[in-house]
């Protein structure tokens, strides 16, 4: 288990990340959400431990990663390769990623250099920008760590290419069970793929929740307006909108079987939020401060 405790980072007089308290179940898939520029990346390279971090405590299977290579062979953060790398063959550059993991699968490597046609003699400076995001993918999926992190790791895939991505990423969790962690703001795209879900807003983890917990505390309201408003006073309203005489609200919360005899009576239609409206509504509302800092 990978386990984050008091976890804050700055830059200078600037807060980035506070009081970061996390514990990354083993085999699972984790979506990590939250809007550009709120610490998602910060927080994953401190977690790879490519950053050095004011002040925390992270730890995988109760051992300090902080200059600890054993650890290091345990966690696979894909991001953009380095600069210094430019000069590299592609080939090359997956014989080094090869050394540095321990679970590094050769075979299933080539497997997926032909599935994406990638050509693996080419300088990494002469690859196209999508070309550059397979070869991350690879490394990856080839990797086959413990814990594996893709952050925003789609970038200049059509959507054809990012779909056998993330087909080939279930097929292979399905056969060889790890941690992974997915940064997107393509949410509509991966929903589906997460177990659990965190959200980062304000410097803070704002939720950190099950799938399956979320789906049952979250409903779509239609009916008259007057009426819906006796069942969402007391609840977190994460959608409004209005068609004709007809209010549609999203909540997110538990409800009473006193509620729900109320809705049926007064013939309120029901129904569960969509995994992709679900996402998008909770990281809007995080924004807005709606949710922040005790959303469960």
């Amino acid at each position: 288990m990978l386990e984050i405790i008091n976890l804050n980072k700055s830059y200078g007089k600037n807060k980035v990340l506070t009081d970061i308290n996390l514990k990354i179940q083993e085999n699972k898939i984790y979506g990590l959400l939250g809007r550009n520029g709120v610490g998602k990346t910060t927080l994953l390279s401190l977690i790879s431990n490519q950053l050095l971090r004011s002040s925390g405590e992270i730890k995988l299977d109760g051992e300090e990663i902080f200059e600890n290579s054993k650890a290091m062979e345990d966690i696979c953060l894909v991001k953009d390769l380095p600069e210094s790398l430019k000069e590299r063959k592609v080939k090359d550059i997956l014989a080094l990623a090869g050394i540095m993991y321990k679970n590094w699968d050769e075979e299933y490597k080539n497997y997926l250099i032909k599935e994406f046609n990638l050509n693996v003699k080419k300088k990494l400076m002469k690859l196209s920008t999508g070309n550059k995001t397979i070869l991350g993918l690879i490394i990856g999926l080839a990797s086959r760590s413990r814990i594996t992190i893709f952050d925003e790791q789609t970038l200049g895939l059509d959507a054809a290419m990012r779909y056998k991505f993330y087909n080939l990423l279930l097929e292979d969790f399905e056969n060889n069970p790890r941690t992974i962690i997915i940064s997107t703001h393509l949410i509509d795209e991966v929903a589906n793929l997460f177990e659990e879900v965190i959200i980062l807003n304000d410097e803070r983890i704002a939720l950190k929740d099950e799938v399956s917990v979320l789906k049952e505390k979250s409903y779509f309201l239609a009916g008259q307006e007057d009426l819906i408003n006796r069942v969402i006073k007391a609840k977190r309203v994460i959608y409004k909108d209005k068609f004709g005489s007809k209010s549609i609200v999203g909540i997110y919360g538990d409800l009473t079987e006193d509620e729900r005899n109320y809705i049926r009576t007064n013939n309120i239609e029901i129904s569960n939020i969509p995994l992709q409206k679900l996402f998008v509504y909770l990281t809007e509302n995080t924004v807005k401060g709606e949710f922040s800092n005790g959303f469960n």
